[in-house]
C-alpha cells in the first residue's frame, strides 16, 4: 500500500485558523511574559495578524497569544494608566538631569 504525498484538502495554518477566532474584547496571555489583557484592535501586515493590549496598550503578534481565564485578568483604570505614565520621564528629560549635575561639589579635597 503506497500513499500519496498529495491531499485533497487545503493545509491550513495554525495561526489563521487562530486569526479567524480573535475578537475585540478577547482576553489573551502573551506567553513570554504571561501578561494578561483584553484585546482592543486587530490589524493584519504582511500576513501576519496583530492584536493590540488594553493592559500594555501594545501589538502582540497572535501566534504568541493564548485565550486567558477571566480570573488572571486585572483591569487597569484610565486613571491608574495616567499617573504612571506622569511618572514616566523621557529620554530627553535623563538627559538635561544629567547634564545640570555639577560634580565639582564631589571632588575630593585633598587630606591625606
Amino acid at each position: 500500500m503506497e500513499l500519496s504525498g498529495s491531499s485533497s484538502l487545503p493545509e491550513r495554518d495554525p495561526q489563521s485558523s487562530r486569526d479567524d477566532q480573535v475578537k475585540n474584547g478577547d482576553l489573551m496571555k502573551y506567553m513570554p511574559t504571561s501578561t494578561v489583557g483584553k484585546i482592543t484592535d486587530i490589524k493584519e501586515q504582511d500576513g501576519v495578524t496583530w492584536v493590540r493590549l488594553d493592559y500594555t496598550d501594545l501589538y502582540y503578534n497572535v501566534s504568541t497569544l493564548v485565550e486567558a481565564d477571566p480570573s488572571e485578568y486585572i483591569e487597569v483604570s484610565f486613571k491608574e494608566r495616567s499617573s504612571f505614565e506622569r511618572g514616566m520621564k523621557s529620554i530627553e528629560d535623563l538627559k538635561s538631569e544629567t547634564q545640570e549635575v555639577d560634580i565639582s561639589e564631589f571632588m575630593p579635597s585633598g587630606g591625606g
